[in-house]
Parts: C-alpha cells; sequence; structure tokens
C-alpha cells in the first residue's frame, strides 16, 4: 500500500467512517501515528528550533492545500503535533492516512 502516492478525494460527508479493523490496516502503514478515539490521528515531531519547526509546518500547509484535506496543527518551539480527521465524517477516512503519508516523507 503506496499512500503517499495516492490522492486525498474531496469528502462531502455521506460515507461511513473506517471500522476498527480498517483503521489498523492503515495505521500499520503510518508508523509514529496515534489513534486516538478511533476518531482521529496524530503524531509529535520534533526539531531542533523554531525555524526547523515553521519549515516544517509550511510544508505541511502547502502539502495539505494541494490535497484539499487539512490538519489541526499544535505548533511549539521545537515540535509540532499534527491531528488529522475527516470533519464531514466525524472520523477517519483514507484521506487522513494519504496525508499522514505524505506528512512522513517530509
Amino acid at each position: 500500500m503506496e499512500l503517499e502516492k495516492k490522492k486525498c478525494i474531496p469528502c462531502e460527508g455521506g460515507i461511513p467512517p473506517l471500522t476498527e479493523d480498517e483503521i489498523l490496516k492503515y495505521i500499520s502503514v503510518v508508523r509514529g501515528w496515534i489513534v486516538r478515539d478511533n476518531k482521529k490521528i496524530t503524531k509529535t515531531f520534533q526539531f531542533v528550533n523554531f525555524r526547523h519547526t515553521m519549515a516544517f509546518v509550511n510544508e505541511v500547509a502547502r502539502i495539505a492545500e494541494e490535497e484539499g484535506h487539512h490538519p489541526v496543527m499544535h505548533i511549539g518551539y521545537g515540535n509540532a503535533e499534527v491531528e488529522l480527521w475527516t470533519h464531514a465524517i466525524d472520523g477517519l477516512s483514507e484521506n487522513d492516512f494519504i496525508l499522514a503519508a505524505q506528512i512522513d516523507r517530509l
């Protein structure tokens, strides 16, 4: 499964979120991401200083814009936590794991 090569498909709702079994399949592909309440995935990235943190955040923003799928990011001096879920279905979709895989390539 090469998630980083896939593209996010716009989701306006009307589809069910991934099941627990489906989530387990995807989470095994994106290393270091943590499932929260079977609704979100998060990962914290560490950096040496704020400049490196912001360079990472700006790259995540660029990818998110290209994919039309936007994470929540919590930013600190030397870290950034990225939180993903599909708002329209209040849960996880393949899009979340596609974006996670693309972020991991940075």
